[in-house]
């Protein structure tokens, strides 16, 4: 591959890992532009391309390096001007990563995500020392304003807190993040406006702990009073909620849910596991009485809700015993959405301490067995879809096909979720058109849109 001319105040940036790691990509590559530099699409020929990246579990840390790697080739071979990574794996290793990577131009830590510019600059004026920046967790979260989105125009996360207080023992998010931070009432309603403004009707809000938000601030959950805010922002026409944590949903929250206002009955609520033991190893402070009470409460309480949860198959010291406990409150539970995870043995974490460790090959056939009870279970719920009538948000056009698109229902959240494939005349991306579903498609479903 021979050298190729590198644009000049241009950057690329590559995003990996969890759409409140994309909210802070969006923030970086609005700062990039506001001091000059010029987006490109391909990180061949950008004059700095912007690496961040995932620490969180191991598949995750595999593909950043793969990532750091790929780009590093393209910087030898006089590709890429400048190399800059940052979040989450650079937090998490710091100064290891800069030895096993010295081409690295500059690492930026979580915190010092917004001297993506500065860094940027001094690079450009050669100055090359100190290579790593690493701040301090802050009292308030980061500002997310001022983003160059990258989702669809229609589509944007935001993102309410940083930080987590849970201390899960599988978890290293806390070690990497810091402790919960909710941003203040206003700071969010005044992004949210912002986004509502550059086009986007559906809002996602993510947090490693949706429901703990506002407990920091004044020692009583916010959610349901931020949800009020929002549900007056101007333009925006659906909100979602992801990563509520089963403790402090309040009858406040539900009620918000429940009033068919924007606010869609949809609730992302991870569990992990139910049996009483393993939660305890967990550290999750809940126990299964209370998970399947919260349950049946959630269900009674809001019309047409769809539940999304995930489960984690192979935890240490997990039998099979424990893990047919599981299956079974799955089958019981009939989850609309469910995403099954092995466990991975994270360094660091009080759980890579634990004994009962379990091969691979048992965690892997857990996970397949968890995922083939979900697939019977989601299937059918799609199929009980066929001769009704929902709403679907547009996202985009089926290239090559006359009047094809692809969209979502309220029970989709994007990328994890389903599709809704459309067929229907005068169509346009961004908008919700009411359907009437023909087919369901494994995971899928096939509607006309109504005339």
């Amino acid at each position: 591959m021979s050298p190729r001319k590198i644009a000049r105040h241009s950057y690329a940036l590559v995003s990996l890992g969890c759409p409140k790691n994309l909210v802070d990509s969006e923030r970086m590559a609005g700062l990039l532009q506001l001091d000059g530099y010029r987006w490109v699409s391909d990180p061949d020929g950008a004059e700095v391309v912007v690496v961040n990246t995932c620490g969180f579990i191991g598949d995750a840390r595999r593909e950043s390096h793969e990532t750091i790697r790929e780009i590093l080739q393209l910087k030898k071979r006089g590709r890429v001007g400048r190399v800059i990574v940052t979040g989450c794996l650079a937090e998490r290793d710091q100064g290891r990563l800069l030895k096993q990577y010295p081409q690295i131009d500059q690492l930026l830590g979580v915190f010092a995500r917004d001297d993506i510019a500065l860094a940027a600059a001094r690079l450009d004026r050669g100055e090359v020392d100190p290579r790593g920046l690493f701040r301090p967790a802050p009292s308030r979260p980061l500002p997310d304003g001022h983003r160059r989105r990258l989702t669809l125009p229609h589509l944007a996360f935001l993102k309410i807190s940083e930080g987590c207080n849970r201390l899960c023992s599988f978890c290293s998010i806390p070690r990497m993040r810091g402790p919960y931070a909710s941003k203040p009432v206003e700071q969010v309603v005044a992004e949210a406006e912002e986004l509502a403004a550059d086009g986007v009707r559906e809002l996602v809000l993510v947090a490693q702990d949706t429901t703990f938000y506002g407990l920091d601030l004044n020692g009583k959950p916010q959610l349901a009073g931020l949800l009020e805010r929002l549900q007056k922002v101007e333009g925006l026409a659906w909100i979602r909620l992801m990563y509520l944590y089963p403790m402090h949903v309040t009858e406040e929250l539900i009620r918000v849910v429940a009033g068919g206002g924007k606010v869609l009955p949809y609730l992302d609520l991870p569990l992990q596991h139910i049996n009483d033991d393993l939660l305890k190893r967990m550290r999750r402070r809940v126990s299964r009485a209370e998970t399947e009470q919260l349950l049946d409460h959630l269900r009674e309480r809001i019309d047409g809700l769809v539940l999304r949860t995930t489960m984690l198959a192979g935890f240490p010291g997990e039998t099979e015993g424990q893990f047919e406990e599981l299956l079974d409150f799955v089958r019981c539970q009939r989850f609309q959405r469910l995403g099954g995870f092995a466990y991975c043995q994270e360094p660091g974490t009080a759980a890579a301490e634990l004994d009962g460790q379990l091969a691979e090959a048992v965690k892997q056939s857990r996970r397949q067995r968890l995922m083939a009870v979900q697939q019977e279970i989601a299937f059918a719920w799609n199929a009980s879809w066929v001769g009704k009538r929902m709403d679907v948000l547009l996202d985009r056009h089926i290239t090559g096909q006359k009047d094809a698109w692809v969209g979502r229902s309220y029970a989709d959240a994007p990328e994890v979720d389903g599709q809704v494939y459309v067929t229907g005349e005068g169509l346009a991306p961004g908008t919700i058109v009411p359907c009437e579903v023909v087919a369901a498609q494994g995971y899928d479903l096939v509607a006309v849109a109504e005339r």
